[in-house]
């Protein structure tokens, strides 16, 4: 598997499939062609289906420019495509075409070019599934976060505080930031809302939703902002993983440190799904994002408060097993409804999973590495209107009325 910094990614929002992955395509065909006077870049599947919600020729346009740039929509249907993400890139010279490239956005802000292997980056983890990781930190009587700082170093720590830092400000930015955000669905921030009014009879549990909701949705509305952001796994799923994380930090006072190793435990479950599934929620729906995004967040929860192996295990199945079948249904392309508010649902379900794995992890029946299977399959039979093309579901439905 590949590094932890293959998976957290730093940057802009609102898409990392739609948004991060078109624009890296953009900037490294530019290289390979810095002499040509156009580009032309048409867009496939979901990329044309939610490219303008997305912002997904702001994207690519921004990453060729000053050279015009032609940017094409495909209208299905289309031709056979690698992924349900892909994107062709033409560049000319004089109006003759001196270079062309397909590449394929899988994910998370990764990106793959035809004929290009699926393992080109650096591969430091050897187990690929959560029962060989599990034997491997049995054997050595080590952490999954001891797993993950041994294969990738110390640097791995200081890249996870970035991240922590970064995870940190979004939230923050959030929670001092209103208004309505841009689209055109007149949807209002609603973090701050969340964190200052205090409900009339508030108990501990009301209060524990209410500001991990809070977190959430802050986060989430700095994404769907254009905001800065750390995928976790995706964009779209960014607010998860930083608003467990920081509601527990603010409430059992742990430390940055463990709040890594908390990092480092939830990347090894995202990686997992990346490396046996998909993050991609235009191959298989918001299970895969949400889904891995629940899951990374129940583990790292595990983690913090030093459960067992098995325990974390059980959190992040429970996670995700629940998660199976979710559609991506974004209303008119954009980040934000039903996303937003299901960045808020999925961290509470992480809470859950984290309190469940604490008493019923020895019943345990299915394992992490079998429901991720599932979830791949499940998504791979899911109908495509259901799998980020704003054409079925939530989004069609809403867009009628």
């Amino acid at each position: 598997m590949e590094s932890l910094r293959y998976l957290y990614k730093i940057g802009k929002g609102p898409s990392s499939s739609h948004t991060m992955g078109p624009n890296k395509a953009a900037e490294l065909f530019k290289k390979k062609y810095p002499e040509a006077d156009f580009f032309r870049v048409i867009l496939y599947g979901s990329l044309s289906e939610t490219g303008k919600g997305h912002k997904t020729d702001e994207a690519v346009l921004q990453a060729l420019e000053p050279t015009e740039t032609e940017v094409v929509f495909a209208k299905p249907p289309y031709p056979d495509l690698p992924h349900e993400n892909t994107l062709d890139f033409f560049a000319y010279r004089n109006g003759k075409e001196i270079g062309k490239d397909r590449v394929m956005s899988i994910g998370g802000g990764n990106i793959r070019f035809e004929g290009q292997s699926e393992y080109d980056n650096p591969q430091v983890y050897k187990e690929n599934s959560f029962a060989e990781i599990s034997k491997f930190c049995l054997a050595n009587n080590i952490r999954l976060s001891d797993y993950v700082f041994e294969n990738e170093g110390e640097p791995i720590q200081e890249y996870l505080d970035e991240v922590w830092a970064v995870m940190k400000q979004s939230i923050s930015d959030g929670l001092s930031t209103s208004g309505i955000l841009a689209g055109g669905l007149n949807v209002e921030r609603k973090a701050q809302l969340l964190y200052n009014q205090r409900h009339i009879d508030e108990s501990d549990v009301t209060k524990e939703n209410r500001l991990v909701c809070s977190y959430a949705f802050a986060a989430s509305e700095q994404n769907a902002g254009g905001g800065i952001i750390v995928t976790a796994p995706t964009c779209g799923a960014c607010a998860v993983v930083p608003s467990v994380l920081k509601y527990m930090q603010d409430k059992k006072g742990f430390s940055d440190k463990q709040i890594i190793r908390a990092l480092a435990a939830g990347g090894i479950v995202g990686n997992l799904v990346k490396t046996n599934a998909s993050i991609s929620g235009a191959e298989c729906g918001c299970q895969a994002e949400i889904g891995t995004a629940c899951s990374m967040a129940a583990a790292a929860l595990c983690e913090l408060f030093e459960m067992g192996l098995g325990q974390i295990e059980y959190a992040a199945e429970v996670a995700m097993e629940h998660m199976l079948g979710l559609t991506c249904d974004p209303i008119c392309g954009l980040v934000q409804i039903p996303c937003i508010e299901r960045n808020a649902v999925a961290a509470m379900r992480a809470i859950n999973a984290l309190s469940l794995a604490n008493f019923l992890s020895n019943t345990r029946k299915i394992s992490f590495d079998t429901v991720v299977k599932t979830m791949y399959q499940t998504g791979k039979d899911m109908n495509a209107r259901y799998r980020e093309t704003a054409l079925g579901g939530l989004a069609k439905v809403a867009y009628d009325k």
